[in-house]
């Protein structure tokens, strides 16, 4: 059960894609795979419903998500510089929560072609 790799300018990204989180939760969960796919398009078709109806999603400990509106405006066409209208729309957004920022950036590892943090328990920085 692993993160889909795909190449990016020239170093390696781990992608977890939807296929994964129900392999994962089958796995965890010992369940089918056709049970834990269920499971998993129910929440994000709920999640799905609830926006649409403008409601505020908020998972403490994790994040919210919530839809914004924007207002019409005029754009340019990048190629021909001519102008264009953009229509009004409603756009999801996700904002992290405090615990989940704090937990990534405690876990995390160096990202290829970044130098890994030094492991000789000094710190230099004052957080």
């Amino acid at each position: 059960m692993g993160f889909v790799e795909r190449d990016t300018k020239g170093g390696e990204a781990h992608v977890m894609t939807k296929s994964d989180l129900i392999d994962r939760i089958a796995e965890k969960l010992k369940l089918p795979r056709g049970k834990a796919e269920e499971v998993v398009n129910m929440v994000f078709e709920s999640m799905e419903n609830s926006l649409k109806q403008g409601e505020r999603i908020e998972i403490r400990g994790f994040g919210s998500f919530e839809i914004r509106n924007y207002k019409a405006y005029e754009g340019r066409n990048p190629r021909t510089g001519n102008p264009v209208e953009v229509q009004p729309k409603r756009l999801p957004f996700f904002k992290v929560g405090k615990e989940l920022k704090e937990r990534v950036n405690n876990g995390r590892t160096a990202s290829p072609g970044t130098p890994a943090q030094a492991s000789s328990g000094s710190s230099t920085t004052g957080s």
